[in-house]
């Protein structure tokens, strides 16, 4: 059995640079998971990972102001 990489909520929302809102978003829909340990929300670093990893590169010349 392999060791799960665990972070708490607060440590994704640092490393995925979003907000807490966000993050349940991204729960609620499959695109990364977390567990629940009591009254904690633990999420999985490297499904975080993956989701960022997954994001679309803007192109160059892709961004209208």
């Amino acid at each position: 059995m392999s060791k799960r990489n665990l972070i708490t909520m607060k440590e994704a929302l640092e490393k995925g640079r979003f907000k807490r809102t966000k993050a349940y978003e991204l729960i609620n829909g499959g695109k990364i998971i977390a567990y629940k340990d009591g009254h904690t929300t633990l999420i999985d670093a490297d499904s975080l990972e993956a989701y960022q990893a997954s994001l679309p590169r803007i192109e160059p010349g892709g961004l209208k102001r």
